[in-house]
């Protein structure tokens, strides 16, 4: 029964943008005091295992992610949902959380007794080599454009050094907010990115996500298992990456997904010209990868108390509540209890993926709504979520900058991904190298697991080079083919980042060594980049080319594209009035408070964007709300945003958000 009800809240948590699991083990910790151990870990990790699972809905219907797991499902996920293809693209999904979780849990079970002396053996530069190798995966994530890859990347790392220095506590990049000293969070930065362009061309487009349903709900269902099981073997490559990488401390969810994501696309056979555009291995991948990742993360866990992730971190908090130590007790006087945590995991699993199936007919259908009924609620979740980082004003702030940024690296063919993988990498591998050195110097680059990490990973970032190459003729005729330089508005976003990395260099030669040395190695590999790929856009445009009397395409573009293009007047008319709503969304927040802004929000824009009739409008507009205080003020206690009301009136205060 404790199994089931995590698994519920598990998979309702997974739904919501920014709260995640991290926030329902800390919630439901308090509620394991007076539980039996066998009880008190089946509640928490059904409800742990499950996130990846549900996650995926908002990731497919809406290109929102429910959690950081699921921001490379988005790619291919939301693009089948475009396509009507939402019920084939959630059931792959199920049956690929599913077989992954199991296989994740059999590996558990397999390593749990063997795994102690490899876990013990990996270091700090171990852990440094396979940050490095994650950043490879920019090259993968590319698409034809690796150049702009790097440079990109490394931007995501410089922002990922925004902060207080580690070593010296040198603020870095703070422009004096005080939000800013403890770097910014990824939240705001993934939902920025990822989720509101989506919601802007879904607003700018002016209809359903997908103008009508490919399949029927069961035939898109049943052809989506079908997708998994045929893929059978992709499904257990991704969930044994997944389990690998969680039972590294460190790592985490943040980055599984990419990396499963981009081994899937350098592994298979004619992925770079399908990934992004709707291929459905495009979400077997990171969704087999992701609901694997919680068993890895018990291995360190279980074996040896320290915990793979955030969440592991919790979990040793019930460990110590049951008056249980991790370690070798574990492994012997315990092993009934290790093994009913990996029961606990498969269960969860087999129900969390049989409750999302019963439901995926509907939400299915959720593609093919109007767009005035879909877009305002899912805005409103999204400021909830990205609020919850900090619960700080500044989340506001850096959603509304990050989605400025993201639309406009949609908008221009510059993928976002890699700037997401540097982003979560960035500080590991500032940690781990600063760790590395101080204690082995110079040796660290010698030890055998790093040199082949580090020998692995330069190949996934010259393989890309080498490609274009060959997609160009070779090197003499790529560089015979440069002709007079051509400039256009385009370009002005080289401009602004080569600006952009330059200033923060400027400040950061200002620092003391031990803190500027990571961040000037990275702007200034950054600059170069950037300038030799403005060089190469300049001088030798692309797009289709002939070699050898053959047609050779433009590059690859590997994130999300574009479906119904719209005339460019239209365009940029109906972009200045979602903006509108979205700074006015903002300024009713300051002003009002987040309830009763999310009812004028829903009532203004059902009403004025799709004449819609009131007896739609005010359900809608009463019961997300009240969902909103039930959840956030009545059972989680979670702060919202103050308002300007609240301050002037203190007599209001005491209403929920205001």
């Amino acid at each position: 029964m404790m199994l089931s009800a995590g698994v519920l809240m598990g998979l309702g948590l997974g739904i919501i943008p920014g709260i995640g699991g991290l926030v329902g083990m800390a919630l439901l910790l308090p509620f394991t005091f007076t539980l039996d151990p066998t009880t008190a870990f089946a509640l928490l990790l059904g409800m742990k295992a499950v996130t990846g699972t549900s996650d995926t809905i908002p990731a497919v219907m809406f290109g929102v992610p429910g959690t950081s797991s699921a921001q490379a499902t988005i790619l291919d996920g939301h693009a089948m949902a475009k396509k009507g293809e939402a019920g084939r693209a959630l059931a792959a999904a199920y049956t690929s959380s599913l077989i992954g979780g199991l296989f994740g849990a059999f590996l558990l079970a397999l390593a749990i007794p063997v795994m102690r002396p490899f876990v013990l053996a990996i270091g700090t530069p171990e852990l440094l080599a396979l940050s490095i190798f994650g950043i490879s995966m920019v090259a993968a994530l590319s698409g034809s454009s690796p150049l702009r890859g790097i440079a990109i990347a490394g931007f995501g790392v410089m922002l990922a050094m925004i902060g207080s220095d580690p070593q010296t506590g040198t603020l870095r990049w703070t422009v004096g907010q005080l939000y800013l000293w403890d770097g910014l969070p990824i939240v705001p930065v993934a939902l920025g990115l990822f989720a509101v362009p989506e919601l802007a061309d879904l607003a700018i487009r002016r209809a359903a996500i997908a103008k009508d349903a490919k399949y029927n709900m069961r035939e898109g269902m049943a052809i989506g298992v079908r997708d998994a099981l045929k893929n059978w073997w992709l499904v257990l490559r991704c969930g044994g990456l997944g389990a690998a990488i969680g039972a590294i401390p460190g790592l985490g969810a943040s980055v599984v997904d990419w990396l499963a994501y981009g081994h899937a696309m350098q592994s298979i056979k004619g992925a770079r010209e399908t990934f992004g555009k709707g291929d459905v291995r495009g979400v077997i991948a990171p969704e087999s990868a992701n609901n694997s990742i919680t068993a890895g993360a018990l291995i360190p866990t279980i074996a040896f108390g320290v915990p793979g992730s955030a969440s592991m971190a919790i979990l040793l908090g019930a460990f110590l509540i049951q008056g249980l130590i991790p370690g070798p007790d574990m492994l012997t006087t315990n092993v009934q209890l290790t093994f009913t945590m990996i029961w606990s995991i498969a269960i969860a699993n087999i129900l969390g993926a049989g409750i999302c199936f019963a439901f995926s007919g509907q939400l299915a259908k959720l593609a093919t709504l109007r767009y005035t009924l879909v877009l305002p609620i899912v805005i409103c979740v999204v400021f909830i979520g990205a609020y919850q980082a900090t619960r700080n004003w500044g989340d506001i702030y850096a959603l509304l900058v990050f989605s400025a940024l993201g639309w406009m690296m949609k908008r221009l063919r510059w993928a976002r991904p890699p700037l997401m993988l540097g982003f979560v990498l960035g500080a590991l591998i500032e940690r781990y190298m600063s760790i590395s050195i101080t204690r082995y110097g110079i040796e660290w680059l010698w030890r055998p697991a790093v040199v082949v990490i580090l020998l692995v990973a330069l190949l996934g970032m010259v393989r890309p080079f080498l490609r274009e190459m060959a997609r160009a003729g070779g090197i003499k005729r790529a560089l015979l083919e440069i002709e007079r330089p051509t400039f256009k508005a385009s370009d002005l976003f080289y401009v602004g980042l080569i600006a952009v990395v330059g200033l923060m260099l400027v400040e950061a030669s200002g620092w003391s060594a031990r803190a500027n040395t990571a961040p000037l190695i990275v702007g200034w590999t950054c600059i170069g980049t950037l300038v030799i790929g403005l060089a190469y856009q300049v001088l030798r445009r692309s797009g289709p080319r002939v070699v050898d009397g053959q047609t050779i395409e433009a590059a690859v573009h590997m994130d999300v594209t574009d479906s119904d293009p719209i005339e460019i007047g239209t365009y940029l008319r109906r972009s200045a009035v979602f903006i509108a709503w979205f700074l006015a969304f903002m300024a009713s927040i300051a002003l009002v408070g987040f309830l009763p802004s999310a009812f004028l929000f829903i009532v203004a824009y059902m009403r004025i964007e799709g004449r819609e009739p009131w007896k739609v409008v005010l359900p809608q507009a009463v019961l997300f709300p009240l969902f909103l205080y039930v959840v956030f003020d009545y059972v989680m206690h979670i702060p919202w945003p103050g308002s300007l009301l609240g301050r002037m009136v203190p007599a209001l205060a005491g209403l929920p958000s205001v």
